[in-house]
């Protein structure tokens, strides 16, 4: 990358409070960093993925404990913000687009005005006539039929494949510099999945914006993001572009990589991954972008 990254984050650690008094570090020293292109970061449940980019988008709960040398976005230190200027980032500069549409739209709310409302909040001077002529443009835009008709629908009326497509919107009608994407397909079928993916790819590249694709799908990482990160236990144990997966060379990438099912290939059964304590603490071909 030549140009500044879009967002930098250095020695990230993210801890919880248990019961007995002490605390539980489930991010423990992350560093990387994101500027205009596809990131992904792949990794089981629990490995810190999505505490890693809430973090970054100041959406924590007030009892999480953030630490980090450097948690920056362009110019603005997030570390020092303010509760008021990170509320401009988010959902202005800053978009995140969550795993499932049904959690995240108002549901008693309907989905062109959620649109409309995310619009305004961006540019107070624009007019509710204009802001939802560009709503339906909006709409339009992630190829929903009929857009003004999809307007007046409540979330529970439309699909969820419609429903990622409304945050889509919503999340690019503020046209961001970067955005989040948790799980956004996790929940769609493969023909949907695929159709949401080249909506969010053509509006990332038509704004030259950067996308951040959080995921379990190691294939899915590999074909759709330029770079892969992949968690371990609250870290980044290697770090290496989407082309050069074959190559990845720590144990627990490799361990993924074998745990894939190939239609191709025997019917024995998939392997088991063999974790090791050693595996948290290594890290292979770390990019220090």
């Amino acid at each position: 990358m030549s140009e500044t990254p879009l967002v930098q984050v250095e020695n990230l650690r993210i801890s919880f409070p248990r019961e007995d008094g002490t605390q539980h570090e489930a991010v423990a020293g992350v560093t990387f960093s994101a500027g205009r292109e596809k990131l992904g970061i792949v990794g089981e449940s629990g490995s810190g993925k999505s505490l890693s980019t809430r973090a970054l988008m100041g959406v924590l709960p007030d009892y999480a404990h953030v630490s980090a040398d450097r948690l920056q976005f362009r110019d603005t230190d997030l570390l020092t913000a303010s509760p008021a200027e990170k509320r401009r980032l988010r959902g202005g500069r800053m978009g995140m687009i969550l795993q499932d549409p049904k959690f995240s739209l108002n549901p008693v709310l309907r989905v062109g005005w959620q649109v409309v409302e995310a619009i305004r909040i961006g540019n107070p001077s624009i007019g509710r006539l204009a802001a939802r002529n560009k709503a339906v443009d909006m709409l339009e835009a992630v190829h929903i039929r009929n857009p003004r008709q999809v307007f007046d629908l409540y979330p529970h009326q439309v699909s969820g494949g419609m429903g990622q497509r409304v945050m889509i919107a919503m999340m690019m009608a503020r046209e961001p510099d970067i955005l989040v994407a948790d799980e956004p397909t996790s929940a769609l079928d493969v023909t949907v999945r695929n159709q949401v993916l080249s909506i969010m790819e053509e509006m990332v590249t038509r704004r030259n914006a950067g996308l951040i694709l959080i995921s379990h799908d190691l294939k899915l990482i590999s074909s759709f993001c330029d770079r892969v990160l992949v968690m371990y236990r609250g870290r980044i144990v290697e770090s290496l572009p989407s082309g050069d997966l074959h190559k990845a060379q720590h144990p627990y990438t490799r361990g993924l990589i074998a745990c894939l099912p190939s239609i191709d290939g025997p019917l024995d059964p998939l392997p088991v991954l063999q974790r090791e304590e050693s595996w948290a603490a290594s890290e292979t071909h770390h990019d220090p972008r």
